[in-house]
């Protein structure tokens, strides 16, 4: 799939919530953390990710463009505090307490570990999975890892590992 254009107002509109957050961090933090470099090149369907040793936030452009206001108010932020709390703490658990700390305390945002975006644009072969409160759609990746018995998923509502369904 080809990478979007963004419109250059949305891309203004990003910066200005990714400024305006790391302003408030550094205020309450009485801190003066740098401007992330900031990558429109995240795929499938992962919103965002935080590159803490390249300093760098990673945005997903399909689905910035289908959801624009929820990431301006809280993929930014979200991928802003990955950073912020590797500065801050060191290599600590990705969603622990100390993010969660850095969302709701310092950035002002509730502290969500997951999106709920519509996710038919981005999704691409997909398998699906059960635990014991609902069925998940593991991408082709993951589905082969399980085949190869190199990783276990597990649900992040009930905890339950995830199986194939027949």
């Amino acid at each position: 799939m080809k990478t979007p254009r963004l419109p250059i107002a949305l891309q203004q509109a990003i910066m200005r919530s990714l400024r305006q957050h790391l302003a408030q961090a550094n205020l309450k933090l009485e801190r003066h953390y740098h401007e992330p470099k900031l990558v429109y090149q995240q795929r499938g369907t992962s919103a965002g990710t935080a590159w803490a040793e390249r300093y760098e936030i990673r945005l997903n452009p399909v689905l910035l463009l289908e959801n624009e206001q929820a990431f301006i108010n809280e993929v930014v932020p979200h991928e802003l505090a990955h950073l912020l709390v590797w500065k801050h703490f060191g290599r600590v658990a990705p969603h622990g307490k100390e993010w969660k700390w850095m969302m709701e305390s310092v950035l002002g945002v509730p502290a969500h570990r997951t999106h709920q975006f519509e996710l038919h644009s981005v999704r691409q072969n997909t398998f699906p999975y059960r635990c014991r409160c609902q069925e998940h759609q593991l991408t082709v990746r993951r589905h082969n890892k399980v085949l190869r018995n190199e990783a276990v998923y597990r649900c992040v509502h009930c905890g339950e590992p995830l199986i194939a369904c027949v």
